[in-house]
């Protein structure tokens, strides 16, 4: 590919058009010859770069620069529609933003994508290698924060006046590097360069305060106030990132606060000769936004980490706040104007902060603030596990937040007056119920006051919804059955599948249009073709050429090579315990047995790829990603598997690595302990790209099961009752250990250190944590009815033509799974918000 940009283009006569000095330039225009003079416009005079002084990175701005300004005029005509109008918003508050690259998603979403492309090309350009330029922006580190961005694109397609709040992280997720096997952590800096995306909006910023003390006194009327004095305080700075809806006109808003001190330099302490100490105001402070997720296992992280969570609140509801006024003189309409949805408990702190924000900065009384909070509020819970329900210590929260705690205390106060009205004399429920966890240090239970507080409470899968009501949350179902409900995740097709898939995007609106972008339900038609023996020829051959694309780029990335003639056997997730990577790092040792044993008659060629990345400071899931590699090194190292069987583990797995995979990919690995996983949304790209599924009957597993059909997925082990009863009559692994003879030489040859021959017992934890250690996940339970249902999937892809049917019929019967449906559920069932037509002046 030529690096060097041509200076003058042809016009449509054939005469050169000149140079940029003397261009006219259309911002908003959409043909060929108006992006390709916007580009070296924007390369000249917003970069100031030539032909020879230009980098790949200076191509990147420069074309975003050209995408940038014709989304700016959308952009400003949604601002003034929404206002004008005083329409009721949504306000999504999440901790994280997975947005992955936004300049291949924004071109897609204007529908100038065929003009950008041969534009570039006239340049002698790739408008790919532009597009690989761009850093992605890891503001998540995995489901919750995708999940977030796949509703915000999603959110402007359907024309719905919203806006998302986050925190601008300086370092998002980080950057994984495999050293000998080992997960080594790197700092992510997607700032480190230009951000042409986001626009500072020095206008909207706003104080935040910490610390400090209440002080009570009477106001002229004798009503009872409280200050909120001696206060450390900074400056939340808002930035912008535009997020255009596919095909309309809307354009919304990602607004992601950073940190700013209050007190830019201390001249008192710079003059006495101590530079640190005039700038440790400034650094303390802006520490806030730093890093996504810092290390809490010490008190100083924790804090941090609460301050994180009521910096980018309190910074959101001021920020709403003052967009309300700006259209009303009171309150009396605020819960009828806004909307705010909490995504998952972090934001939860925002519910004290509004009623602080009511009661002591605006005067409304209490009965009034907590009637409006009760009715602005919605929750969306993600966990079923207990103990990853937030919790914060009440020493730290009366350290940090006291007037928050004050209010707290008197929620929980009122809260428990009700339940005691409903269930009286039931001491043990008032204690489980309250707001409070009492104990030697006391806990306030972050998601019992965002349940207390909203009028919705939902789950996020059918599965996961009536395990919150039967199980986690039972006893506030108990008392407000009406609250809730269930809106299962989606993902954005647009992204997934129109942007990632093009070779199947193509070949699908050849045969029914193009109308499924927008009502993924089209997808049904689909359905008549699966016995057209010439289109399941092009449905191979459209997964060949994904299969293609990205074993050409993880060779150009990461320098691996793959096969593309295997089956690709993929599990690519955050590492954790209870998704089980260890059960299929198992499986691979189990496969390799076999290949030793000569056992290799219709075996079929499997190459089987897992990525994703452990917290720092979790060791089993780091000691796992060491345990594959090992493996890998073994297995892809031994003549006899040539051919079979190939283990890898990709570094980095980032939202730009799995557009690339999961088009690519045969087999989906869902294979968490049933009543684990929420819900999940990688179970669903794969299958919306045309993999199978192999998992177990939990999440939204359950739910794709019904839909695809039990003859279209591979599922398998102990379903969510069975898990409890089976831990209710005492679970013994080594009984599965002693009863399967696959089972046992897995997890001899592991103890026997062939996997670590340098240091023999280096996997031993691993060992003692599924037979010695309880097995918590089951994975010993589950290993053979894993292992007979992964030779059900050999045995189906042995045959092409019934495989390609099946993969077909996935892809078909996905439209249940768009993001568009979910958010339409939650505009429908909790928002009450309706779409809003931006029209343009032409």
């Amino acid at each position: 590919m030529s690096q060097n940009v041509k200076e003058s283009p042809k016009t449509k006569s054939g005469t050169t058009a000149g140079s940029p000095k003397n261009w006219k330039i259309n911002h908003k225009g959409m043909a060929k010859e108006d992006i390709y003079r916007s580009f070296l416009h924007n390369l000249e005079y917003n970069i100031s770069k030539d032909n020879l002084s230009k980098t790949p990175y200076d191509q990147f701005l420069s074309l975003s620069y050209a995408v940038r300004e014709r989304i700016i005029e959308r952009w400003i005509s949604t601002t003034q529609k929404y206002r004008t109008d005083n329409v009721k918003r949504v306000y999504y508050l999440s901790m994280e933003f997975l947005m992955g690259r936004l300049l291949g998603d924004n071109m897609m979403n204007l529908k100038m994508t065929e003009a950008a492309v041969d534009a570039m090309r006239d340049l002698g350009l790739e408008t790919e290698d532009i597009i690989d330029a761009e850093y992605d922006a890891g503001l998540g580190n995995g489901g919750l924060g995708r999940l977030a961005a796949c509703y915000l694109d999603s959110m402007a397609t359907m024309k719905l006046p919203s806006m998302g709040y986050g925190i601008r992280y300086d370092f998002g997720i980080f950057n994984q590097k495999i050293v000998n096997g080992f997960q080594h952590e790197s700092p992510e800096q997607w700032l480190q360069h230009t951000n042409p995306w986001e626009i500072e909006r020095s206008e909207y910023k706003v104080p935040i305060k910490f610390y400090g003390r209440t002080e009570r006194y009477k106001d002229k009327d004798g009503k009872e106030q409280v200050n909120w004095v001696d206060t450390e305080n900074l400056i939340a700075m808002p930035y912008d990132i535009p997020i255009p809806g596919f095909g309309v006109n809307n354009v919304n808003t990602l607004r992601l606060w950073s940190a700013r001190s209050a007190d830019e330099f201390n001249l008192q302490y710079f003059n006495s000769g101590d530079y640190i100490g005039a700038c440790h105001d400034k650094f303390t402070s802006e520490n806030i936004s730093k890093i996504l997720y810092p290390n809490d296992n010490n008190v100083s992280g924790r804090e941090l980490r609460l301050k994180q969570q009521f910096f980018f609140s309190s910074a959101s509801l001021q920020d709403i706040i003052r967009r309300y006024l700006r259209n009303n003189s009171d309150f009396k309409a605020f819960a009828d104007k806004v909307t705010i949805q909490l995504n998952d408990t972090h934001p939860a702190i925002a519910i004290a902060e509004l009623m602080r924000l009511f009661i002591d900065v605006h005067g409304m009384s209490w009965d009034e603030s907590w009637e409006i909070a009760q009715k602005t509020f919605a929750y969306t819970n993600h966990t079923l596990m207990p103990e990853a329900l937030e919790k914060w210590s009440v020493g730290l929260m009366q350290h940090l937040l006291p007037r928050h705690m004050e209010i707290i205390y008197d929620i929980n106060a009122g809260f428990l007056r009700q339940v005691s009205y409903k269930f009286p004399g039931d001491m043990d429920r008032l204690a489980r119920m309250s707001l409070i966890e009492e104990g030697d240090d006391k806990q306030v239970r972050m998601a019992y006051l965002a349940i207390v507080a909203s009028h919705s409470i939902n789950g996020v899968s059918a599965l996961h919804s009536g395990l919150l009501s039967s199980g986690l949350v039972r006893d506030f179902y108990e008392m407000w059955p009406e609250k809730f409900n269930n809106k299962t995740n989606g993902i954005t097709q647009r992204r997934w599948l129109y942007k990632a898939n093009p070779g199947l995007r193509d070949l699908i609106t050849s045969k029914i249009g193009g109308g499924w972008a927008t009502d993924l339900y089209e997808l049904k038609k689909l359905e008549k073709f699966v016995d057209d023996k010439e289109f399941r020829k092009d449905w191979m051959k459209a997964k060949a050429a994904a299969k293609k694309a990205f074993v050409d780029k993880i060779y150009k990335w990461e320098g691996i090579k793959i096969d593309p003639n295997t089956m690709f056997d993929v599990q690519i997730k955050r590492m954790h315990e209870y998704k089980r990577q260890l059960m299929n790092a198992l499986h691979c040792i189990a496969l390799y047995n076999k290949i030793k044993r000569g056992e290799t008659k219709g075996f079929v060629p499997r190459t089987v790829m897992f990525a994703g990345k452990a917290a720092p400071g979790y060791y089993i899931a780091k000691l796992i990603i060491k345990f594959i590699n090992n493996i890998a090194g073994i297995i892809n190292e031994d003549p006899s598997t040539k051919g079979l069987l190939q283990v890898q583990f990709l570094p980095n797995y980032r939202v730009s690595m799995a557009e690339y995979i999961i088009p690519a990919s045969d087999l989906s690995e869902q294979i968490s302990t049933a009543g684990t996983e929420a819900s999940g949304t990688g179970n669903m790209k794969f299958a919306l790209n045309g993999a199978l599924t192999i998992g177990t009957m939990d999440g939204a597993n359950v739910e794709m099961h019904e839909e695809i059909g039990d003859e279209n997925i591979f599922i398998f082990g102990l379903r969510t009752n069975e898990v409890d009863e089976l831990r209710a009559k005492g679970y013994n692994p080594w009984d599965y250990y002693n009863n399967s003879e696959t089972l046992r030489q897995v997890m001899d040859l592991i103890a026997s250190g062939y996997f670590s021959p340098e240091e023999p017992g280096m996997f031993m934890p691993l060992y003692d944590l599924v037979l010695n250690h309880g097995d918590r996940f089951m994975v010993m339970a589950d290993f053979d009815a894993f292992v007979k249902a992964q030779e059900a999937v050999a045995k189906c892809y042995s045959n092409q033509e019934e495989w390609t049917k099946k993969s077909i019929l996935n892809v078909a019967r996905m439209g249940k799974f768009s993001s568009d449906r979910s958010i339409k559920d939650y505009a429908d069932g909790i928002w009450r918000v309706k779409p809003i037509d931006v029209k343009l002046d032409i």
